[in-house]
C-alpha cells in the first residue's frame, strides 16, 4: 500500500477515534496537548484533508489574583472556535465550579451541541480548586452526610466570600477580555451543586441558569433545605432555569433532593422552568457525565427556534 494512502487511512482512524474518546472521556486524558501535537504531524502527512466533526477544545489557563479571597486563583477558560455566522456574536458564559475535574468533558459536550446547533456557542470557565471546603460551603460545620464530626470540614463556611469573587472580580474580568452576553450559568457537582443552590436562593439574580448535580444537601444539618424552605415562596424566579439531579447513591442524597424538588414544585412561577432527573445506573462520581449533557439540553430546549439567546 502507497505510504500516503497509509497515511490518509492512519489519520481517518486517529480522527475519528479521537473524536468519540475526547467527547465522552476527555477529562481522562492527561496529556493531551502531545496527543494533539502527534495528530497534527500525522495529519501533515497526507494530502487529503479529513472532515473534522468539530474543533477540538483549545483552552487558556490564566492565573488571577483575587483581592477578595487574598490569593491566585486558576481559571480554565474554553472559547469555542466560531463560524463566520458567529464570530461577531456575543457569548454567553458558563462559569464551573471544580474546573479540574469537569472541564473538559463539558467543553466537549458543548462543543458537540454546537456544532449540530442544538445549543449556542458557549464560552466555559473552569474555576480550579484550591480549598473546595472552604469555598463551596455556605457555613461552618463539621459533620459529614453520615452524622459523624469530619476534621476535614474545619475550614468549611466561605460560600459567600467566594461567590464576592465571582461576581465582583470574575465576571468583570470576563467581560472586559471575552465578548460576552448577559446570558450566565452556573454550574456544579456535589459541593459546587450546593453551592448553586445556594447560589440561586441568596443571589437569585447573579444568573440565568443554575446546574445543581448530586449537591450535598445534608451538610450544615440541612441549611440550604431549611433556607429553601424560606426563600422559595418569594424568589424572584422570572424566567430563569434550573436543572437538578441526584444519581443511585447513599439515600441522604435521593431523598434531601426530593424534599427539595417538593418545595421547588410547591413554590415555582410558571416563568421558571426547571427540571429533576433520576439517573439509577449512576453513582455520585459517574452521574456527571450524563448529568451535565442532559442540563445543557434543558437550559437550551428549543433554543434553534430563539434566536434572541
Amino acid at each position: 500500500m502507497p505510504a500516503r494512502l497509509i497515511a490518509q487511512t492512519l489519520v481517518a482512524i486517529l480522527n475519528e477515534a479521537f473524536q468519540h474518546v475526547y467527547t465522552i472521556f476527555g477529562f481522562f486524558v492527561n496529556d493531551m496537548k502531545h496527543f494533539i501535537v502527534f495528530f497534527i504531524f500525522l495529519t501533515s502527512q497526507a494530502t487529503a484533508q479529513v472532515p473534522k466533526l468539530y474543533n477540538h477544545i483549545a483552552n487558556d489557563v490564566y492565573l488571577i489574583h483575587s483581592r477578595v479571597l487574598n490569593q491566585d486563583r486558576q481559571i480554565y477558560i474554553n472559547v469555542p472556535k466560531l463560524d463566520s455566522a458567529d464570530v461577531n456574536k456575543a457569548l454567553p458564559v458558563l462559569y464551573l465550579l471544580d474546573g479540574e475535574n469537569h472541564f473538559h468533558i463539558l467543553s466537549a459536550y458543548i462543543e458537540y451541541l454546537r456544532h449540530w446547533k442544538i445549543i449556542p456557542p458557549i464560552i466555559v470557565v473552569g474555576i480550579l480548586s484550591v480549598d473546595r471546603v472552604k469555598d463551596l460551603t455556605p457555613i461552618n460545620s463539621l459533620i459529614n452526610f453520615d452524622g459523624k464530626v469530619d476534621s476535614t470540614y474545619k475550614t468549611s463556611g466561605g460560600n459567600e466570600q467566594f461567590l464576592n469573587f465571582i461576581q465582583q472580580e470574575l465576571m468583570p474580568y470576563m467581560e472586559a477580555n471575552y465578548k460576552t452576553s448577559p446570558f450566565k450559568i452556573f454550574a456544579g457537582h456535589s459541593f459546587g451543586g450546593l453551592t448553586a443552590i445556594n447560589c440561586m436562593l441568596t443571589r437569585p439574580d447573579m444568573f440565568n441558569a443554575y446546574i445543581a448535580i448530586s449537591p450535598s444537601l445534608y451538610f450544615g444539618n440541612k441549611y440550604v433545605l431549611r433556607l429553601a424552605e424560606q426563600k422559595l415562596p418569594k424568589l424572584p424566579m422570572k424566567d430563569k432555569k434550573f436543572f437538578y439531579s441526584v444519581g443511585n447513591e447513599d439515600v441522604t442524597f435521593r431523598d434531601d433532593l426530593l424534599k427539595f424538588d417538593k418545595l421547588v414544585n410547591q413554590n415555582s412561577l410558571k416563568t421558571f422552568k426547571h427540571e429533576y432527573k433520576y439517573y439509577p445506573s449512576e453513582d455520585h462520581m459517574t452521574e456527571p457525565i450524563p448529568a451535565y449533557y442532559d442540563a445543557l439540553r434543558f437550559v437550551y430546549k428549543n433554543w434553534k427556534f430563539d434566536t434572541t439567546k
